[in-house]
């Protein structure tokens, strides 16, 4: 089984993922706006939960930064976009590709 990470760059409002070391895939994103922006650092995959309601669309996993995760959206139109409360919003097809391709424990670099 290929070894997998996440890379998400604020600067291109895009998430890629890595397996063993070679880039797999890449998925625009929504991120944090100014006033809520989203965290730097190294974290990792917690949890996984495949409908949560709200504002969080087809499922979320939960980042080791509490209150902080990938997550599908209710509003399309903000992916590509600085405008979340600091978590990383995916279009709701895409987190659910994502979220069958890596596990709880799978780390994820978010980078300027």
């Amino acid at each position: 089984m290929p070894t997998r990470s996440i890379t998400v760059k604020q600067s291109t409002h895009q998430l890629t993922l890595f397996e063993d070391g070679q880039v797999s895939k890449t998925y625009p994103v929504a991120l944090g706006k100014l006033a809520t922006t989203t965290p730097y650092g190294q974290f990792t995959i917690v949890n996984k939960q495949v409908n949560p309601g709200g504002p969080f669309g087809a499922f979320w996993m939960g980042l080791s930064k509490p209150h902080y995760g990938i997550h599908g959206t209710n509003d399309p139109s903000s992916i590509g976009k600085s405008v979340s409360h600091g978590c990383i919003r995916m279009y709701n097809n895409d987190v659910l590709e994502l979220s069958k391709l890596v596990s709880i424990g799978t780390p994820v670099s978010i980078i300027p």
